[in-house]
């Protein structure tokens, strides 16, 4: 029962969110928050949307980069593979956190598309992108406790 629920909500989610923010878990996280992100409920869950198709095709190529190069890092069998809750918020939270800091010699984020944009204008290309100094910002990123 629960596994029809389930599906019935990922599709319902396609249907109000059709262009998922690509660091919705951060954003939900509130260590990081963007100009582009809605926010949607759906079934008592709070979703994030962007509003610019481009931009969250960016940070989905983003996110992706970090996921890659962070991998050995955080010891990630394969890029594509489902990471705990945790590992996903250290990527997305630290990895925006270290490029804050190697773009912006800043900690917070506090707009991730105006980020991305002053990262694009500092060195051209996300492939371009000092990665061995953002990965720092990963590895040492630690999610608030609960409590």
């Amino acid at each position: 029962m629960s596994e029809y629920n389930e599906d019935a909500y990922r599709d319902a989610r396609k249907s109000v969110n059709p262009t998922p923010c690509a660091f919705e878990k951060g954003v939900l996280a509130r260590c990081v928050s963007c100009s582009k992100a809605e926010k949607h409920l759906l079934a008592e869950r709070e979703t994030i949307n962007c509003a610019d198709a481009a931009a969250q095709a960016r940070c989905t190529e983003l996110k992706t980069l970090l996921r890659g190069h962070s991998a050995f890092a955080l010891k990630i069998p394969h890029i594509g593979a489902q990471l705990p809750h945790a590992k996903e918020l250290k990527i997305q939270c630290g990895g925006l956190k270290g490029l804050q800091a190697a773009v912006n010699n800043a900690d917070t984020v506090d707009d991730v598309y105006t980020l991305i944009e002053s990262a694009l204008e500092k060195h051209g290309e996300l492939d371009a992108l000092p990665y061995s100094d953002i990965v720092q910002g990963v590895v040492h990123f630690e999610a608030r406790r609960r409590g």
